[in-house]
């Protein structure tokens, strides 16, 4: 797994063109202030690590909206990050399980759909913290 996490003042995207042809058709455009960013990457040894991946997704993710005082999080699956590449299956499944856990816990969560290239806008911070890399 290879995370890269951004600290934003504004978040904006929207959708651009499928990239899979067997997900739902979608026409979106959505933003979010004061959040965290997460770009993923879900790569073929995660799936037989999953609780552990899950777990270290989540609680990353949980810490630097913490360092920015913020339960605002944008998850955007992110598959250039490395060669190795999961099912579109498993990074699908992995995506709603972070989801999931994270709102359960109060956070809200934007996800951008998945298997579609976006246009984005962001406005990152300049605090040092606020572009981490994280692999696992």
């Amino acid at each position: 797994m290879k995370l890269v996490m951004f600290y934003v003042h504004e978040w904006w995207y929207k959708t651009a063109s499928k990239t899979l042809s067997d997900v739902p058709d979608a026409e979106k455009e959505e933003s979010m202030s004061n959040a965290a960013v997460v770009f993923y990457h879900s790569e073929a040894e995660d799936e037989t690590n999953r609780d552990s991946v899950i777990q270290k997704f989540v609680k990353n993710t949980k810490w630097i909206a913490g360092k920015f005082n913020t339960k605002n999080v944008v998850l955007h699956s992110f598959n250039h990050l490395s060669a190795s590449k999961s099912s579109p299956e498993f990074a699908q499944a992995l995506l709603h399980e972070v989801e999931e856990r994270l709102t359960r816990t109060g956070y809200a969560v934007m996800t951008t759909p998945f298997g579609y290239f976006n246009e984005f806008k962001m406005h990152v911070a300049g605090d040092s913290l606020a572009k981490v890399y994280k692999e696992f």
